[in-house]
This record gives C-alpha cells, structure tokens and sequence, in this order.
C-alpha cells in the first residue's frame, strides 16, 4: 500500500511521480474527493507539466465513477482553477507542483466557491478514503457513471480580472514579464490583450521540464534574466510569475526587486479606495508599512500566521476585503478570497498607469523600512533552539514577545519573527528595523544564537 504520509501535506498532495504517486492512486484520489465533498459536479484543471494531463483525466474517471460529472478545464492557473470554482459554483482540483522540479506533482483541492480544503477541512478524510481504497479495492462504482465535458474559461477569467481593474486609461507601458515556462505563458497574452500595454514576454513557451530556470521567483536567482531584461530595453516594470502563476513578483525599472510587503500596502490602499473602512489581512513577517498604511487608508489590519489556509480563514471571519502575505501571495474578497498574482499585478500596472512618475518613486512610499529577508538555518533541535532566542529576549526592557506564528519579538525601533519549518529542519528569520545598520545588529545578534 503507498505510503501518503509522504505525499498528503497539510494543504495539498504533493510528491514525485510516478515513485510516489501514479495515475492510479489519482483515480482514488479523485472518487475519494467526490465522496467528501458530496457534490454531484466538480471542476478539473492542470498545469504544463509532462504527467499533469495523465493525472487530471485519472482524476476525473475517478470521480465520474461515483456518478460525479466532472468539467476539464484543461491547461491552466491556478488561480483559474479558484475563478472556475467560484465562477460554476464547483468544488476543484488543479494539478500542479506549483514551483517545485519536474518530476514533482500534486493536487490543490478547494470546494465550491474556491474554500480551502486542507488537513481539518476534508484532506484528512480524503486521505482515509484513499488508503482504505488502496488496501482493499476501488470504491463500488455508481449505477450510472457521471460526464466528463470539456469547458474553456480563460475568457471569462480574464474578463473577470479585468472588470475589477480598470486600466483602459492608463498611459502606456512597457512590461516584460518572466514566465519561467510556466502557466503565466498561458494565461498573461489573455489577460493582457487589448490594454495599452507592450509586453515583451521572457520564456512563454509552456515546458513542465523547467529548461530556464526554476519556475520559483522567490530565489533571486530565478529572476536574474527578468532584470537583465528590464535594464537592458527600458521597460517600465518587470513582472515574474512562479509555476502555476498563483504568485506574482515586481521589479521596478531598474530590475531592482520591489517587496510584496509593498505590494501588499499598494494593493491595500486601492482596495481600501473601493471599500472605505474595509478590513485587511497580513502574516506576521509582512512589514511595519503594511498595518501603517492600512490605518492611514482608513483601514482595519488584522495580523495573522503565515499560510495561505489561516489567511482565507480569517478573511471569511472578518469579512476581509484584501489580504497579503510576504511570499506573493494576495487574496481578494472579490475573488472568492483566494489568491491571485495576476489581479495584484493588474493593481500595480493600474497605479504605475495612473501617474507619470517611475515604479521606484510609487512604491517607495509604502516600503519604509529596513529588512533582512527570510534567512534559513539548518539545526539539529529546533524546540531547542527557539526556546534559547525566547529565553535570551524574555524580560529585556521595551521587548514584547508572542508566539502567533514561531516567535515574534517587538521594541519601538525592530522586530525580528522566527518560526519553524513544517517540513525541514530549518529556522526561518526575518528581521525589519526603522536602518539597515539596526536591521543587521539584530540580525546577527539572534542569528549567533540559533547557529550556537
């Protein structure tokens, strides 16, 4: 019997095929998914690598034979496959590995209108369905068989991005956008057709195998040709997208990197525009600008942990018109509060549009701060280690500590947060301070602690 211990994480399957998972268990996958979800219809989409089409049909034979009808949307984004589920009212699967290798696959599962299934939402029970399948024999089929139909939406998602960003009278700009070979290839021309933009577009050919670069922009070494680019023609903004094109990533005129803690503040601000007094959601590691602007927007910031399943949580809780996370990914309540990197980045060609100065001028105003960036460690005992940074920092004047997500430690000039991957034995450190001399003080100060 395979071992899903390996492959079901806490929001999704992910793993390498076929060692660890095949067509065959995607077809349990998919009866077991029907089962939970208890629909009668469901909607499937895929990304460009080479075993997603395989997966995705096995998926959908899957549920079709539990009397489920199944709509393929085929190639497509992730956050395509959250407009489907919104859009037709339908649980969905989308088959994607997002930024990791090839050889990687994994399903995002969500339930009609794009609501997270995670471990405590459904996965859980998927995964028992599975392994009770897999032990004993499929499922007994349904007396009749659902329909497996073919439906294009890539239309109507671009459509549906566009009616809530107006950039028709926007000046024109120059964007050169990186699509690492991933589903940003797919769905970018669309979406980008008939605005006043020239788009000079960096590895749009679709290719699961990766022959670029690593479809993860989070790694600055991803977006080295994307600045390169920028720089060398003159272009107004650079955008890279990452694998399943869910996150979105800027670089201003002169390629430098611009921090998704500023676009998190830049979106919030027009959002905030739209929805006077409206609530906004940011993680932990988001910077001091956020909340700041948030408030002076007239806006209410409610911080949460880092994850995409605690951020849709607290935006169905609060009601949330905005939320951001410092990994690019940013969610809308106009889009059935899930993630879209391209709907953030239609907002930032829409404010870069909308005034005569460069992308560098505009966001400097929401990125105020000094910060780190995330550095990992590798330590052997991470409970051991945190509790020494807690004990180092408990009782130092003007210091406040909480543990919302890992450690997060506050005064009137820095913070700092570090908290444990799930999945390595890493410590993560991301530090902020009002210089860079202080940000790098602290830094070194908690770091010489965690690496003693």
């Amino acid at each position: 019997m395979p071992d899903l211990s390996q492959i079901v994480k806490a929001y999704d399957v992910r793993g390498v095929v076929p060692d660890q998972w095949d067509e065959s268990l995607s077809e349990l996958f998919g009866a077991a998914f029907a089962r939970v979800t208890g629909a009668d219809a469901i909607v499937v989409g895929h990304d460009m690598r080479p075993s997603s089409p395989g997966l995705a049909r096995a998926f959908a034979r899957g549920a079709a034979s539990l009397g489920v009808d199944v709509t393929e949307i085929g190639l497509c984004s992730t956050d395509q496959l959250y407009f489907a589920s919104g859009y037709l009212g339908l649980p969905g699967a989308m088959f994607t590995a997002s930024h990791n290798p090839a050889r990687y696959n994994g399903i995002k599962m969500c339930r009609a209108g794009a609501a997270p299934i995670g471990q405590d939402t459904g996965l859980a029970d998927i995964r028992a369905l599975v392994e009770e399948w897999a032990g004993t024999g499929a499922p007994e089929p349904a007396a009749e068989s659902g329909t497996i139909t073919q439906r294009d939406v890539l239309a109507d998602y671009a459509a549906h991005l566009r009616s809530l960003v107006d950039l028709t009278a926007i000046r024109p700009l120059k964007v050169v956008v990186d699509a690492g070979n991933g589903m940003g290839g797919h769905t970018v021309p669309t979406v980008f057709e008939g605005l006043p933009l020239e788009l000079d577009a960096l590895y749009f050919e679709l290719d699961g195998t990766f022959p670029n670069h690593e479809a993860n922009p989070l790694d600055p070494k991803n977006i080295v040709d994307l600045q390169a680019r920028v720089r060398e023609t003159g272009a107004d903004i650079g955008l890279a997208f990452d694998g399943d094109a869910d996150r979105c990533f800027v670089v201003d005129e002169r390629g430098e990197p611009v921090s998704p803690s500023a676009v998190t503040a830049l979106v919030a601000a027009r959002e905030l525009a739209k929805h006077p007094g409206g609530t906004v959601i940011h993680n932990c590691i988001t910077s001091w600008s956020v909340p700041e602007i948030v408030k002076e927007n007239g806006g209410s910031p409610v911080r949460t942990r880092v994850g995409h399943s605690f951020i849709k949580a607290e935006m169905a809780r609060t009601g949330a018109i905005f939320g951001g996370e410092h990994s690019a990914h940013y969610y809308f309540r106009d889009f059935w509060n899930a993630d879209t990197g391209m709907l953030a980045a239609l907002h930032v060609l829409a404010a870069l549009g909308g005034q005569k100065g460069p992308l560098s001028d505009l966001v400097g105003q929401y990125d105020r701060y000094a910060a780190s960036g995330e550095i990992n460690s590798t330590v052997d005992d991470q409970t051991g280690r945190m509790e020494a940074v807690k004990a180092a920092y408990e009782g130092r004047e003007g210091a406040e500590l909480d543990e919302l997500d890992g450690l997060t430690v506050t005064t009137a000039d820095w913070w700092f947060n570090l908290r444990p991957s799930n999945t390595e034995p890493l410590l993560r450190l991301n530090v902020e301070a009002r210089d860079t001399e202080t940000a790098a003080g602290v830094r070194d100060e908690v770091l010489s602690i965690v690496r003693a």
